[in-house]
Formats: structure tokens, C-alpha cells, sequence
């Protein structure tokens, strides 16, 4: 099978595409863009800027990649880019914007990412690998999102957080604090609701190791005294187990405030 691009289509001089693409009916494909092996355009989808697309894609109709960043008066340049793995999947009107010279240019997208309907990556974000982003999820500027995070529908978050890999922030969560590797928040303003333990069975987390993450988390968030003594302390208790460190070194390395439960 060969590269296919439809009649309809509209790829401009200059755009580099791998083997056996598929470019649907109406799509427009601007001069600077890369797209990897066997991905697929379907109907209006759009890739503008200085955008690379790695392998097996899926564009859904009207999904945008590449569009500048949502700052007044903001021009494409090559300083902006946006940068998505393979096997990601964006279904219908989602929207991924590249990054501002003066924060690094670049937007990244790891593998196997699955972003539904309507939701918005904007520029300068960094994004895991197995990410799920359900309808209508916003991310604002400069976050990023470690690997096995999953976002519930309407799920919003402040620009500069930083949420931790394997944490599931639930639907209609408005997030303006950092959310720990594992966590699981809720709410308007999003608080700690616990651990995300159907993501960590999903996943394969021993029952050793969820248990070791559990009582890390109570000591950290649920013990007696100051939050930074609490942190102290559990960061010397669990000085030789990886995972609890994990969660303490998310902490200690941030400069927003964390997510805590209500």
C-alpha cells in the first residue's frame, strides 16, 4: 500500500510523509510539517507550523495539530514546534498548539496518547506516553503530565502544574496544584481523593508495591503535625523504597503548591 491522499486534499510543498499515508478528503497539510509511516488523516483534519507526527496516527475530522499558541500578537516561526510519538489517536475538533521561543518552542506528545473529542493541548505543554484525555479536557500552557495519566471529561488544569505519572484526575476537575505520581483528585478547586488504585492494579503494581505507596501516602498526608515535618519524616522511613520516593521527590522538587485532601 502507498501513500493516498485525497483529490480534495491540500498538501503544500515541503511536507515531508512517510510510507503508506492516508490523507483524507479536505485536510490540509502545511509546508513545514512531518508525518510518520501508516498515519491517518482523516476528512478537514489539519496539521500546521512546524509540527513532526510520528507513526500510526489517527486524526479524526477537524482535529487541528500544530496551530500557534493561543498569545496575542504570537507569529509562526520555527522556534515553535510541536512534536507527537506514535500510535496516538485525536479524535473529532481536538487541538494541539506549539511551544514559545522565549520557554524552549516546544510542545511534545509521547506515544499512544488517546485525546478525544474537543479537548485542547495548548503550547509549551509536555505530555507522557498512554495518556487518555476524555471530551472536553483543557490544558492550559506549560504543564506537564507524566506517562499513564488518565483526565475525566471537563477536566481543567492551571497552567505550570505538573501532575505526576499513573494519577487520574477525575471529570469536571478544575486543577490548580500539582498532582502527586499515583494521586487521584476531584473537585472545583481539586483535592486528593486518594490514590488512583484501579489505575495501579490495571497496570500491574504488585500488591507489595500499592501497599508500600499507601502508607507512604497516609504518612505524608495523613499523619499528625506540619505537612513539612510529615514530608520530612517519611522521606528518612521510606529513604530505600523508590516508589514512596517517588512521591517525595515530586513533592520537594515542585514550586507550586501540591494537591492535598480536603
Amino acid at each position: 500500500m502507498s501513500t493516498q491522499i485525497h483529490p480534495t486534499a491540500f498538501v503544500e510543498d515541503g511536507a515531508v510523509l512517510g510510507e503508506n499515508v492516508t490523507i483524507g478528503p479536505f485536510c490540509h497539510v502545511g509546508p513545514h510539517s512531518q508525518i510518520g509511516d501508516s498515519s491517518v488523516l482523516m476528512s478537514h483534519a489539519v496539521i500546521a507550523g512546524y509540527t513532526e507526527l510520528g507513526a500510526y496516527c489517527t486524526l479524526h475530522p477537524h482535529a487541528v495539530l500544530g496551530g500557534v499558541p493561543q498569545v496575542i500578537g504570537f507569529e509562526t516561526t520555527p522556534e515553535s514546534r510541536l512534536v507527537v510519538g506514535e500510535k496516538c489517536v485525536f479524535r473529532e475538533h481536538t487541538t494541539a498548539h506549539s511551544g514559545m521561543p522565549k520557554f524552549g518552542g516546544l510542545t511534545t506528545i509521547g506515544d499512544n496518547c488517546f485525546v478525544m473529542i474537543g479537548a485542547h493541548i495548548a503550547h509549551d505543554n509536555h505530555i507522557g506516553n498512554n495518556v487518555v484525555m476524555a471530551n472536553n479536557v483543557s490544558l492550559a500552557g506549560h504543564i506537564t503530565v507524566g506517562d499513564n495519566v488518565w483526565f475525566g471529561g471537563l477536566a481543567a488544569v492551571h497552567q505550570f502544574s505538573r501532575i505526576g505519572r499513573n494519577a487520574f484526575i477525575g471529570g469536571g476537575a478544575i486543577v490548580v496544584e500539582d498532582v502527586i505520581p499515583f494521586g487521584s483528585v476531584v473537585g472545583n478547586h481539586a483535592k486528593l481523593a486518594g490514590l488512583n488504585m484501579v489505575g495501579l492494579k490495571r497496570r500491574g503494581f504488585s500488591k507489595a508495591d500499592i501497599r508500600d505507596i499507601r502508607a507512604a501516602y497516609k504518612a505524608i498526608f495523613l499523619g499528625e503535625g506540619l505537612f513539612k515535618g510529615r514530608l520530612d519524616q517519611a522521606a528518612q522511613d521510606y529513604a530505600d523504597n523508590p516508589l514512596a520516593m517517588e512521591i517525595i521527590t515530586f513533592i520537594r522538587e515542585g514550586d507550586r503548591p501540591i494537591c492535598k485532601p480536603a
